[in-house]
């Protein structure tokens, strides 16, 4: 290459090969990594290191006397580059890593970050990127993720529910049936109706059952609106909003109740509910409790073999039983959980 080039521009070999050496690893990095969404935070964080060693090093090359006034120039630029972002990039970068690290939702979860809903299409360096219900792509900045709650639809089951406000002249134990229908309607599992606000001019409902495949919420949720309305305008029931104020001419005797009562016997729930939206902190606190009684135990059976082992034979066989089967019931709640 000396040989080729003319002497007066020969200088401009090793600053050319720092940007080709630079670009080759870019390109090499972007190949490799392309088709492993996972590794796309890695990705970015091997260009940003690329990209400042490439500088440093293209002003190595070149060929000047005294390269120190430059190297401290670049330096600060980059050290006050870093201190007015330190609020924005350095912060977002940091939520980028830590979200990274706790792995609270992966691509393809559905999330709700305070106003914002939908699917997770990208976690990267300082940005997540999430699809609405319009099929637009919504940029979150990773420190509002993560200083905000963040509601992670479980793929393998969800609570679907709506409200609704019915009249005071219809009797609970009726609404309660016909919405339970409309909930079987629209395929959900174990459901349930809370009565959440006694208004003024209107009882209001809400129907809840339980989703067994998470990605179809919110066609489901719409399927369910739409077997409640159908289900109680059939049955010739109105539903109201708690701003409506029926005005209808009654006589002084007349008591605005029911005049039937629907249904045989009271309601039958059996904690339901709770069953259904507490399901993992009650299995949870179920397996601290199997946990707990297991050391109970080994403790027990410990002292039992120091005291006499012969003599306590007979003890030590009954806690080896009782550990054994919590051991199959912990076992068992594992592979559930998995």
């Amino acid at each position: 290459m000396d040989q080729i080039l003319p002497p007066d521009i020969q200088w401009i070999v090793p600053p050319l090969g720092t940007l080709l050496v630079a670009a080759a690893a870019f390109w090499f990095l972007n190949k490799t990594l392309a088709n492993r969404p996972t590794l796309g935070l890695y990705r970015q964080l091997f260009f940003v290191a690329i990209a400042i060693t490439a500088a440093f090093a293209f002003v190595g090359a070149l060929p000047l006397q005294d390269k120190t006034l430059i190297f401290q120039i670049m330096a600060l630029l980059l050290t006050t580059l870093v201190g007015l972002s330190s609020t924005t990039f350095v912060s977002n970068a940091m939520a980028g890593l830590m979200l990274k690290a706790t792995g609270g939702f992966n691509e393809g979860d559905y999330i709700r970050v305070g106003d914002y809903f939908g699917g997770v299409k990208t976690k990267g360096l300082l940005h997540t990127e999430i699809q609405s219900e319009d099929r637009d792509l919504i940029h979150l900045p990773n420190l509002y993720i993560i200083t905000n709650p963040v509601q992670v639809v479980d793929q393998k089951g969800t609570l679907i529910s709506t409200e609704l406000s019915i009249g005071y002249d219809v009797h609970r134990r009726r609404v309660r049936r016909l919405l339970l229908a409309a909930a079987e309607q629209a395929n959900l599992t174990e459901p349930f109706v809370l009565i959440t606000t006694l208004g003024d001019y209107a009882v209001t409902y809400r129907i809840s059952g339980l989703l067994e495949d998470g990605s179809t919420a919110i066609s489901s949720r719409s399927s369910l609106r739409g077997a409640v309305l159908d289900v109680l305008h059939e049955d010739g029931v109105e539903i109201m909003t708690p701003a409506v104020m029926n005005q209808r001419p009654l006589s002084p005797d007349a008591a605005v109740i029911p005049v039937k009562v629907f249904g045989d016997s009271p309601d039958a729930d059996n904690g339901k509910a709770e069953k259904a939206m507490f399901d993992k902190s009650e299995l949870a606190g179920r397996l601290s409790r199997f946990r707990e009684r297991k050391a109970r135990l080994s403790d027990e059976l410990k002292e039992l073999r120091d005291a006499d082992e012969a003599a306590n034979a007979e003890a030590i066989a009954r806690h080896e039983r009782q550990i054994g089967r919590l051991d199959a019931v912990l076992e068992n709640y594992r592979d559930r959980d998995d």
